[in-house]
């Protein structure tokens, strides 16, 4: 790798860091930049490196902020991670292609939703999900960001905002928290099947744990209703990127 294949990784993963914490979709940044340097398989495991640090980095912003609905957090746990296990097993004997085309249907979904009901992603409100369901709901989505892990931002955002009844920025305090939960799983699991690039991956997160110190603080700062306009434009490129490119 040279020293300005390391600048674009590390820009590119600044950029994914940023738009993961606010939103989802990153991982549609960095999986191609990586996949030039060593293949599809091993950049859909070294990207959970990134993913493990950044998710920390924005924890601590939002804690710092005292947006983080710890209660919610712990019941959702147990199904998430159960779910992403399985994802990622899964993934290191099959091809994520078909998962792509179901991503973007799904994302177009939740930006049109963002923008035909924008009070349901602002305001918190009653929870509409409740055990078993919830419990189904939230293993799915565990299962989907341990096989792809791309767009499990904006899966989670929906199951936590317009489930859950949390706004958009205890919505993303929640996310970054299950997210961390799970991903150090998944990451043995790829690294068991030698699909981790260790140097690729410590690169990536260097830009990646920047971009989500900074969304975390401009989260708390700004509140739901700056952070719904990023989540729109974060879902509308992801769609068109996995849709027709």
């Amino acid at each position: 790798m040279t020293a300005w294949e390391a600048i674009a990784l590390a820009l590119g993963g600044g950029a994914a860091g940023f738009i993961n914490t606010l939103a989802g979709g990153g991982s549609a940044i960095t999986i191609p930049i990586m996949t030039e340097f060593v293949g599809v398989a091993t950049a859909n495991g070294t990207n959970r490196i990134a993913i493990m640090l950044a998710n920390l980095s924005a924890i601590a912003g939002f804690r710092r902020g005292g947006v983080v609905e710890w209660r919610t957090v712990v019941r959702l746990l147990p199904a998430t991670v159960i779910g992403a296990v399985a994802g990622a097993w899964l993934a290191t004997v099959t091809s994520p292609g078909v998962m792509r085309r179901i991503f973007a249907v799904v994302l177009a979904g939740v930006a049109l939703s963002v923008l035909a009901r924008p009070s349901r992603w602002v305001e918190e409100r009653e929870a509409v999900l409740h055990e078993p369901w919830r419990s189904a709901v939230f293993l799915a989505i565990g299962f989907y960001g341990g096989f792809v892990q791309a767009g499990v931002g904006f899966l989670l955002l929906a199951g936590l905002v317009l489930g859950g009844g949390l706004d958009l920025v205890r919505g993303n305090a929640a996310k970054v928290f299950l997210i961390f939960a799970y991903t150090p799983v998944a990451l043995v699991i790829f690294a068991s099947a030698s699909q981790v690039d260790l140097g690729v991956g410590i690169v990536l997160s260097a830009g990646q744990v920047t971009g989500a110190w900074i969304a975390s603080h401009l989260a708390v700062a700004r509140g739901a209703a700056w952070v719904r306009w990023v989540l729109v434009a974060a879902a509308s490129v992801a769609v068109v990127r996995l849709a027709f490119f």
